[in-house]
Order: structure tokens, then sequence, then C-alpha cells
């Protein structure tokens, strides 16, 4: 159980970060106000009614629920596998980064019925669909898991071919 504490422990941090750069940029800025920082980073403040890169955002409302449904159904299934692979650190982080990110976007998305982004990255008329630090932790999660499930051993990757 220690084990499983450190890595909801580290969820926790990402929802407490997650939630606190929303608070300041709400309180900070207008919807649709932005802030140019760099030459390709602008803070804006942009409502998500959809998911990722604002999939379903016009569907009349009721992808809200539709995808509360699927991040308490993927929070069930993450703390299924961290309870049960609590000794495997590196798959652990990633999938604890994951949960964080999924219950920050949760939180808003039942309080608000919207994600609250606020990170807009451009380059040469390219702009990248704003984000968060929820959305942050769950790409750099989803990348972890795929590294390491590049770098798991043949026999445990394909147990059947090893008899």
């Amino acid at each position: 159980m220690p084990k499983l504490l450190r890595w909801l422990g580290l969820a926790f941090l990402v929802v407490v970060l997650d939630q606190l750069t929303k608070a300041i940029i709400v309180n900070q800025f207008s919807l649709g106000e932005s802030l140019r920082v760099t030459a390709f980073l602008d803070l804006v403040l942009a409502h998500n009614r959809g998911a990722a890169f604002s999939f379903l955002a016009g569907a009349g409302g009721w992808q809200r629920w539709f995808f509360t449904v699927i991040a308490l159904a993927a929070v069930g299934v993450i703390l299924y596998f961290l309870r049960k692979h609590a000794d495997e650190p590196r798959f652990c982080f990633a999938l604890s980064l994951i949960l964080g990110g999924a219950v920050g976007n949760l939180i808003d998305r039942v309080a608000l019925g919207h994600v609250v982004d606020f990170l807009a990255f451009h380059y040469a008329g390219y702009a990248w669909p704003a984000f968060n630090a929820a959305d942050s932790a769950i790409t750099v999660g989803a990348v972890l898991l795929a590294w390491e499930s590049v770098r798991a051993k043949p026999a445990a990757a394909f147990p059947s071919e090893h008899r």
C-alpha cells in the first residue's frame, strides 16, 4: 500500500499544479485574451468543451457527460494497474502522470462544463491547439508508456515465442 500511495501522491501533485495554473489564468485573463510570452508561445484563456484538439466541442452538450464517463473509466483502470503493478516504477510513474492529468481535466469538465486551456504554441504560421498542464502530463505519461513498451524485453513482450 505505501508504494501505491507514492503514485497517488504524484497524481495528486499533477492535479494541484493543473488546477493552480488554471486558476491563475482564469483570474488574470478574459476569455480569448492572450499574452505573447515568446515568439512561439502565448498564454491565452480558452474553453474546450470537447476532448483533445476540441474533438466534438460543438456537439451540443452531450459530449460533456460522454467524456466524463470516459475519464472516470480511465481513472478506474489506471487505479487498478497502479495497484497491481506498484513495484514497477517507470510504468507507475507514467500512469500517475496520466491519472493526474485525467483528474485535472475531469474536475474542469464536471465543475465548469469545459476544460480550461491556456498554453498556445505557434511557429511559422502554424498554431498548435491550446492546452494545459493536465494535457501536458497526459502526453508525457503516454510517451513514457510507449517508450517503456518499446524497450520491454522481448520475452516479456512476446511470452508465447519463448517457451
